[in-house]
């Protein structure tokens, strides 16, 4: 049985995401931190790691992009889930209780403006968790506060739903990245990515990207990171449609290091369908 880390308590959106991507004959592994579950990967305390990397509403998850070049793990696999947002209470507690709103800052600012419309007067609480927002609320027994978590964190925890569907969008994804030790060669259908940087002169940029625009290779998504050591120069992670073992993804790759000061692949695995 794998073992797969993730980061929050039981109940979190990416213990939704590590069951959609790897089947529900896996242990599960809660950490604290994204640094936890990176360092339980890489010291083989799981087989797999599952980390969020982009929400539809919010934006990249920075601190993951910066802990993918941090430490040698690769990227397996992705799997993308709809975040549906639910405003839970102990059971009895009324909307017109509620002077605090306890949850992860990203959900937090996901919902902000309809809680703003729902609770003028409740202060946000960020927390380390969506799911540990449930867990503090049934621990402590607050009674004047709600948790912005999905329907698992309040089955889990035994949490009344007073409001479903709490985002400003509907819209609201999460893409998830699954991490091992080891690289996979994907069949069918693939994604690669990669991290690089170049020199800062004009036209740098663009002739890193050249490669892959003459073969017809999609960029499915670009990032840029300050370099930490050098001020005002940047890491660009890149993904594309496609594996660096086929050949016109390869050639691109051996063309694209020739442009580079600094080229890894981070991995290529199966594109999920959409």
């Amino acid at each position: 049985m794998a073992e797969v880390a993730f980061q929050g308590e039981r109940g979190a959106f990416s213990e939704e995401a590590a069951v959609a991507a790897l089947g529900p004959g896996i242990e599960l592994v809660p950490c604290r931190s994204f640094p936890e579950v990176f360092s339980a990967v890489a010291e083989g305390k799981a087989t797999y790691g599952v980390i969020p990397i982009e929400n539809s509403l919010t934006g990249s998850i920075h601190t993951n992009y910066d802990l993918l070049l941090a430490h040698d793990l690769h990227i397996v696999g992705e799997t993308e889930l709809p975040i549906r947002h639910c405003l839970l209470a102990l059971p009895g507690v009324r909307l017109a209780g509620i002077r605090r709103v306890l949850s992860h800052p990203q959900a937090l600012a996901q919902c902000e403006r309809t809680l703003r419309a729902l609770l003028p007067r409740a202060e946000l609480v960020p927390v380390y968790d969506t799911a540990g927002s449930a867990l503090i609320l049934r621990r402590e027994g607050l009674r004047d506060a709600a948790a912005i978590a999905g329907r698992r964190a309040a089955q889990i925890y035994g949490m009344e739903v007073l409001v479903e569907d709490l985002a400003d969008s509907p819209e609201n994804y999460t893409r998830f990245l699954v991490l091992g030790r080891e690289p996979v060669v994907p069949e069918g259908p693939a994604k690669t990515s990669i991290v690089f940087a170049a020199e800062n002169v004009p036209g740098a940029l663009y002739r890193c990207l050249e490669p892959f625009a003459t073969r017809g290779i999609d960029l499915t998504k670009i990032e840029s990171r300050p370099v930490r050591e050098r001020r005002w120069e940047y890491l660009f992670y890149v993904d594309f449609a496609g594996s660096a073992h086929e050949d016109r993804c390869r050639d691109s790759l051996e063309e694209l290091r020739g442009r580079t000061t600094f080229l890894r692949v981070l991995g290529s695995y199966p594109r999920m369908a959409r």
